[in-house]
């Protein structure tokens, strides 16, 4: 027999059952939906992940305080002093292979004007930590390096901040609020940025000269970071190394003595968010994958059913000279037909699931074509594969055996 023939006689077969056929194509369309789906909720968090870090400032670098261990003791970073304004004017004096640097010290409290009050924290830092983590002004300016040497009170403010603090909608700019008991007189307004990766509000932010915050606030004289931006992202990892060099040098530490210091870049980041994000993704998938397991299960339980309904007309079809080959072929068709429909289905179903998800849902989603390959690849796979067993039974039977059949 002729491979069409064997296809029209696979299909008209699939046609007399068409509910049953529908049934066992169910578990291969929500298989495949699941899984192209779950690969495109993976992929487009694995994706905004990384826009959103590269977003903080990809090319940025940043030093934090060894946690180090007192007395047995486990020390916290923000109490940890290796780092100072020494280093700071070291790497700015040294350094090659940077474009900025700014330290970076923090406090937390409550940031008040008249009545309405908001808890927030203060980033004391000089005015190269706008380019490095890719902050713009909105309105006003930033305060400037002069204002860093005469210690003044003044401040940028997120839109977080603004939002409660100037609920009535009047002009921050020029207006004087305090932190805690400090007053701080606000001269700029940074552009809106949102939650970043881990769900901090990146607009709930009160930026002031690190010498203010150094001496009105914290009353210390060390830093709790230095921030830094490499001239471009292929020399990154080099900044990174000569920024060690130079900070190893400051401190005086010998070739055998460890780091009292981390140094960090964005790229790190990535590469462990997105590995993260990939092990997840892979078990979203395999979970997704269990479906088309069942489904497969379903076609070969259902084609067992069929080969003994239709034992008969299979000892029938040998009797009148068909083969072996030709009886398995044609159950065989019947079981990829089925998966392949399935398939077809369930890519229509995940793409669509898919475009849902990202518009009502708002999640991020990416599909890759990989992903559409694979799940039709596998689903074909899976109808030869759990196909295969009943169809040799039917081509097995003997054609006596089978017109006694009842």
């Amino acid at each position: 027999m002729k491979g069409l023939n064997l296809i029209k006689i696979a299909w008209k077969a699939l046609q007399r059952n068409r509910l049953r056929a529908f049934l066992t194509m169910l578990g291969i369309i929500i298989g495949v939906a699941s899984v192209i789906a779950m690969l495109a909720i993976g992929q487009g968090s694995k994706d905004s992940i990384q826009q959103q870090i590269s977003a903080m400032g990809s090319n940025m670098l940043f030093v934090m305080p060894e946690d180090k261990q007192s007395s047995g003791v486990q020390m916290g970073r923000s109490s940890v002093q290796t780092l100072t304004m020494t280093d700071v004017n070291t790497l700015k004096e040294q350094a090659k292979l940077l474009s900025h640097v700014s330290p970076e010290v923090s406090g937390s409290g409550q940031a008040i004007l008249g009545s309405e009050n908001w808890p927030t924290s203060i980033k004391g830092v000089s005015p190269d930590y706008l380019p490095i983590r890719k902050l713009e002004v909105k309105d006003g300016i930033m305060f400037t390096e002069e204002d860093v040497k005469s210690s003044a009170k003044v401040a940028v403010i997120g839109q977080t901040i603004v939002e409660n603090l100037f609920s009535s909608g009047e002009d921050p700019i020029g207006k004087t609020i305090r932190f805690n008991s400090i007053p701080f007189k606000v001269v700029g307004v940074l552009k809106e940025k949102g939650e970043n990766t881990f769900g901090q509000d990146q607009d709930d932010i009160l930026l002031s000269p690190y010498t203010t915050v150094q001496k009105r606030i914290l009353a210390t004289t060390y830093v709790n970071a230095i921030y830094a931006s490499a001239k471009s992202e292929e020399v990154a990892s080099q900044a990174t190394e000569e920024m060690t060099t130079i900070i190893r040098a400051s401190h005086k530490l010998q070739s055998a003595a460890e780091d009292d210091f981390a140094v960090r870049s964005q790229d790190e980041l990535i590469s462990t968010m997105s590995s993260t994000s990939e092990m997840l993704t892979v078990l979203l998938a395999a979970v997704a994958g269990i479906s088309l397991l069942v489904g497969g299960i379903g076609i070969m339980n259902i084609m067992y059913v069929s080969v003994t309904e239709r034992t008969r007309e299979i000892g029938l079809r040998m009797a009148v000279g068909g083969q072996g080959s030709d009886i398995l072929m044609q159950f065989l068709i019947e079981a990829i037909l089925i998966s392949i429909t399935g398939g077809l289905l369930g890519v229509a179903i995940g793409l669509g699931s898919t475009l849902g998800i990202s518009l009502y849902l708002g999640w991020p989603t990416t599909i890759t074509p990989e992903s559409v390959y694979l799940s039709f690849a596998v689903c074909a796979i899976t109808g030869i594969f759990f196909g295969w067993y009943p169809a040799r039974k039917a081509a097995a039977l003997d054609p006596i055996v089978a017109l006694r059949f009842e």
